[in-house]
């Protein structure tokens, strides 16, 4: 199938020890490898169960609402990714139509077990689960298991088991941009519970079809449809109301905005719980196409470079560009492309609270960055047949001229903007990332 992933494992899940489970790993190494032997990353024990439960039915919700697919399209999807490493468990979900992205982080201090090996999968929350979690009560024990092929939830006798399913590339694509835009996002707002439930109970009822703010009245949070200095833009508000069944429970919400509106993520902290709830621009645009990642892949890469990031991130779970830069001695436009890559590849997500890269544990192959990426592709393809001219390149200013299909292209390329004359530039102004041409273009300058 063309539409998900599927991975084979040599062996079921099962409950091992190993003596050897300290294991030394060299960040910079390059014969670092992956541990394929550990059928089981997680078991242990939870400390706030009943709280891990409501976010976890709240994370399912969110994966089974839709806000513009239809229901073919909708029954394509599944549920959450799990990913267990750096001594945390998250639980990741895009909606059906993938403009709401939702993460459940288990933190370190709420969680009592052992970590044998970083590891990711994919399950389907089907009702009996759904059924279990809802049925925890607070300071109820439950003991929880990740492994490679399954997920498993323990209450006393009572055990839920759901198996792997295939990951939708879609949601490769938009873990993609979903980590672009959280990385280039800043903290505008914090609020404690009382403000969360009364702004949240002053917002329009129905579907919400305009854009809305928000904005700070003395201590006094609120949504307008008026626009005012400040303001956080948020398209499609009614999304917001699948947060509502956790405003009970929480401590405090951050909200983080990206400089271009391209995304609003609400941060819930409930206790040693994180509930991140990322919105797209607009109800009917999905994550997996918003072109975010482009730019980052329009500079030529050594593939030996992916790899050797690839293993870094895998040994170290966790890293900031800028650190990695001064390590390394490299330029952070490069750290920058390199990140790209891999997480193009659905291989690194981003943490708002440490401001750094986490990883995920997917197959690491370098030919799905242009399968999920049309438009790179095409732009390479324009390459290779020669249909780029290059009227001049300055430092300033580029200008060149693309051959289209019975039509010639004129793109320009300056420092601070690039345009061309195509249909899709015309239509989304760069919006929705570059066009092939531009991409194309920049692509063959930087060789």
């Amino acid at each position: 199938m063309e539409d998900t992933l599927t991975y084979n494992y040599s062996r079921s899940s099962s409950l091992e020890k190993k003596d050897d489970l300290e294991e030394l790993f060299l960040a910079k190494c390059s014969e670092i490898q992956k541990n394929t032997d550990v059928p089981c990353f997680f078991w242990g024990n939870v400390d706030q169960p009943f709280i891990l439960a409501r976010c976890l039915i709240a994370l399912s919700n969110i994966v089974k609402s839709n806000f513009s697919l239809s229901p073919f399209q909708m029954a394509q999807l599944k549920d959450p990714i799990v990913t267990a490493g750096n001594q945390r468990l998250r639980f990741e979900g895009f909606s059906h139509c993938a403009g709401v992205y939702a993460r459940v982080d288990v933190l370190p201090e709420g969680l009592d077990g052992e970590f044998l090996e970083n590891g990711t999968t994919n399950i389907d929350f089907n009702q009996p689960m759904i059924t279990a979690l809802g049925c925890i009560r607070p300071n109820e024990k439950i003991m929880l298991s990740v492994g490679e092929k399954e997920v498993g939830l323990y209450k006393g006798e009572e055990k839920v088991v759901e198996r792997k399913v295939p990951l939708p590339v879609k949601w490769i694509k938009g873990l993609g941009t979903v980590q672009i835009y959280l990385s280039e996002s800043q903290k505008v707002h914090t609020f404690n519970r009382i403000q969360t439930q009364q702004l949240f109970r002053g917002m329009p009822k129905g579907v919400v079809k305009s854009d809305y703010y928000l904005i700070v009245r003395g201590n006094k949070p609120i949504f307008s449809p008026v626009k005012s200095t400040d303001a956080v833009c948020i398209g499609g508000l009614h999304r917001l109301r699948l947060l509502e069944p956790l405003l009970p429970y929480i401590d405090h919400v951050q909200v983080f905005s990206h400089p271009n509106m391209k995304s609003t993520t609400w941060q819930l902290s409930l206790g040693h719980i994180r509930f991140s709830f990322s919105l797209s621009r607009e109800s009917w645009r999905g994550f997996s196409g918003e072109g975010a990642i482009l730019e980052t892949l329009s500079a030529d890469i050594p593939d030996e470079w992916v790899d050797a990031l690839d293993k870094y991130a895998y040994a170290n779970q966790s890293f900031t560009s800028t650190i990695l830069a001064l390590e390394e001695n490299i330029g952070l436009k490069k750290i920058d492309n390199l990140t790209g890559r891999l997480a193009a590849m659905g291989l690194l997500g981003y943490d708002l609270d440490n401001n750094e890269f986490f990883y995920r544990r997917l197959p690491f192959k370098l030919n799905r960055i242009l399968s999920l990426n049309p438009r790179m592709k095409n732009a390479e393809k324009l390459i290779e047949e020669g249909k780029i001219q290059i009227l001049s390149n300055n430092k300033e200013r580029t200008e060149a001229r693309v051959e289209g299909t019975g039509v010639h292209h004129t793109v320009i390329v300056e420092e601070d903007k690039e345009r061309c004359t195509c249909e899709w530039f015309g239509k989304y102004q760069g919006d929705r990332g570059p066009c092939k041409h531009i991409l194309a273009v920049k692509k063959l300058i930087n060789i």
